[in-house]
């Protein structure tokens, strides 16, 4: 990977200012832009015309990683684990409709174009899971955080997250050849003995939090809630398990305290700096030659995949949470986006070697599928309101 000097990172800062100038110019999602606005300035584009680009550095990725880990420790806060709880139940039917109407057309679709199982099988994982970072920073920012149709969107990618973390410990040991079904049984423990502990901590542990972050400096405040999240997020990543899914663990440890408000004022500026880094690297690692070749199979994707998001997200909505038709549209229309966990699949299956599907076709087809989702599930969001206008029982 290659190094990124400091010039370098002013001028990616100073991109990545511009398009969200532009964005609000334009009174649009920053998302999309941002992630735009990376494709134009990456070696694909900008140094295939001869000027300098900005490279895929470790920094830049590290920083991405940063944006995941606080988007979700921004979820973490609004959702506490006495409402995880409680609502259970109605997570594991949302998560459980989702995956049943969403993987198994990935699959379908894989083996309807040739692939074999084993493909077609990355295909389902990658079409699956939606983009808890991309969804949690449109929630934010259309202001439907605290809203009613927030929480069956933040049950089901609890649930995807957790669905996630299975899925890529059978991949990497067994459909990759990375292991053995020992090894895939003790990867999936060991994830989900850590989960464990996480959660205990959560709902064991509110009088801790309170008592770690009770301290006078602002300046240490900051540092031992960036501390404690970051690291319990490195370690989550070191041992296989999804750094998100514990960065999310975190904030609900935290959403228990009387903190919460000092840390949403203080943290917000890191999360929406570190946020933009990350959609900016989607288009930075997004080469438009190889996305054009995949550009089929991306097309018959986006209208199988996406119509299929929007009903379960829509069929959680009203069945498990009672809400309105416009209100589980809009959990439809938010469910749309895709994004990290596809690009980690796509990653996985390319670092393994095998078949040219596994180490090119995949890859290239999992960027640009990201990239038309998250902009495509940004604008649905936008305009859920005026699309529930069509649906039958809307007043």
């Amino acid at each position: 990977m290659a190094e990124t000097s400091l010039l370098e990172i002013g001028a990616m800062f100073a991109v990545i200012a511009l398009a969200g100038a532009g964005a609000h110019r334009l009174g649009v999602s920053v998302i999309p832009l941002y992630i735009v606005a990376g494709i134009l300035v990456n070696d694909a584009v900008l140094g295939a015309l001869g000027l300098p680009a900005i490279q895929d550095g470790e920094f830049v990725t590290v920083v991405a990683e940063l944006g995941i880990v606080f988007l979700l420790f921004f979820l973490g806060l609004e959702f506490s684990i006495d409402r995880l709880i409680e609502g259970r139940d109605r997570m594991t039917r949302a998560g459980a409709l989702d995956a049943a109407l969403n993987f198994p057309v990935g699959v379908a679709l894989g083996l309807l174009v040739g692939w074999s199982p084993t493909e077609a099988f990355v295909l389902g994982g990658i079409v699956y899971i939606s983009s808890s970072a991309v969804i949690t920073k449109s929630l934010i920012d259309l202001g439907w955080i605290a809203n009613p149709e927030s929480e069956p969107m933040l049950g089901t990618l609890v649930f995807e997250d957790l669905a996630i973390a299975f899925y890529l410990a059978v991949l990497s040991a067994v459909v990759l050849g990375g292991g053995d079904l020992t090894g895939a049984v003790t990867s999936v423990g060991t994830a989900m003995a850590f989960l464990l502990v996480l959660v205990a901590g959560v709902a064991r542990g509110d009088a801790l939090f309170e008592r770690y972050l009770a301290v006078d400096s602002t300046e240490l405040f900051v540092l031992r809630a960036v501390a404690a999240t970051v690291l319990v997020a490195g370690v989550a990543l070191a041992i296989g398990v999804s750094e998100a899914v514990a960065a999310f663990f975190v904030g609900m440890g935290f959403s228990e305290t009387a903190h919460v408000e000092k840390l949403e004022r203080l943290l917000v500026p890191l999360r929406d700096v570190f946020a933009a880094v990350f959609f900016f690297w989607i288009g930075l690692t997004t080469d438009p030659r190889l996305v054009a070749a995949t550009a089929a199979l991306l097309a018959l994707a986006v209208v199988a995949t996406t119509p299929t998001k929007l009903l379960s997200g829509y069929l959680t909505g009203r069945r498990y949470y009672g809400l309105d038709v416009t209100r589980s549209v809009r959990v439809g229309a938010g469910m749309v986006t895709r994004g990290e966990f596809s690009l980690i699949i796509a990653t996985l299956v390319a670092g393994a070697g095998g078949s040219a599907v596994l180490a090119e076709t995949i890859p290239a087809f999992a960027v640009g599928y990201v990239l038309v989702m998250s902009v495509l599930g940004t604008l649905l969001m936008q305009y859920a309101d005026s699309l529930a206008r069509f649906v039958p029982g809307t007043g």
